[in-house]
């Protein structure tokens, strides 16, 4: 196998002196920045209390619930959970997760979920209680 050669670093050739200059450039050079943070920093800190203060305001809060055009988003609430509304609409019946999704909606249940299906068929593969797997796709409640 050959030896690997060594690359030098371009400051291994220079003197003590020269490298006590380079690490003086480099701290000044670094000072610079932290001070140029420390001011976006504060400005940051400025626009977040001003948001804050707006969102106090108006009786809501950052995150959770936030619709992508920045308003709040209101839950709706049901009567019953959705398994429980889930059992209703299946008794007796035997249907795929797309066709429970249609039926829940149209017996009144109300959500802003976006993947409501997908949500509706996790309800059914989680609650073996409340509902048997007739096919592949087809489930019935219990």
């Amino acid at each position: 196998m050959a030896k690997k050669s060594r690359v030098r670093s371009p400051l291994a050739a220079l003197s003590f002196k020269d490298l006590q200059k380079e690490i003086n450039k480099r701290v000044r050079q670094a000072d610079k920045l932290l001070a140029k943070r420390n001011k976006l920093a504060a400005k940051v800190a400025a626009l977040d209390s001003q948001i804050s203060e707006i969102e106090r305001a108006m009786g809501g809060s950052r995150g959770m619930g936030r619709t992508a055009s920045g308003g709040v988003r209101k839950r709706p609430h049901n009567e019953t959970n959705l398994a429980e509304a889930l059992a209703a609409v299946l008794k007796g019946k035997t249907m795929g997760p797309t066709e429970a999704t249609n039926a829940v909606l149209a017996a009144g249940y109300k959500t802003t979920a976006e993947n409501f299906r997908t949500i509706v068929n996790q309800t059914l593969l989680k609650h073996k209680k409340l509902f048997k797997k007739e096919g592949r796709g087809a489930y019935t409640a219990a």
